[in-house]
């Protein structure tokens, strides 16, 4: 099998999504979960209907769409190495707590594999 050659462009973060993603895939494949394709670098056409579509900065690199009994959803900001979320994205957090989502930052797999494994088993089923 050959190697994508695309890989070598993908940085620590964009790794650790790929895990976590694969993680809630195959342990948790009756949940609908997503990453919003909100990063990257845009023309001023695209950041104009970006915005004009409604999108906003901000939101968490993990989204999964499953009520638990408790909360709406839970959502993870993952971060690589020492980072911290941005201003946008800790607001982004915040009002997703208001609306009764689970929310998290973390920068570490095994971590992200908890917090996930905890949101689960408080689901009713």
């Amino acid at each position: 099998m050959r190697k994508n050659p695309y890989l070598k462009y993908l940085g620590k973060e964009d790794h650790l999504q790929y895990a976590v993603m694969n993680y809630l895939r195959h342990q948790y494949s009756y949940a609908y979960s997503i990453h919003p394709p909100n990063e990257g670098k845009r023309s001023r056409f695209e950041q104009f209907k970006f915005k004009y579509l409604g999108g906003v900065r901000g939101i968490p690199d993990i989204m999964v769409f499953y009520p638990n009994g408790f909360n709406c959803g839970l959502a993870i900001e993952l971060k690589a190495g020492y980072n911290k979320p941005t201003e946008s994205q800790r607001n982004a957090l915040k009002s997703l707590k208001n609306a009764n989502w689970e929310v998290h930052w973390t920068n570490d797999f095994d971590k992200t594999k908890e917090i996930i494994d905890e949101y689960f088993k408080k689901a009713i089923k």
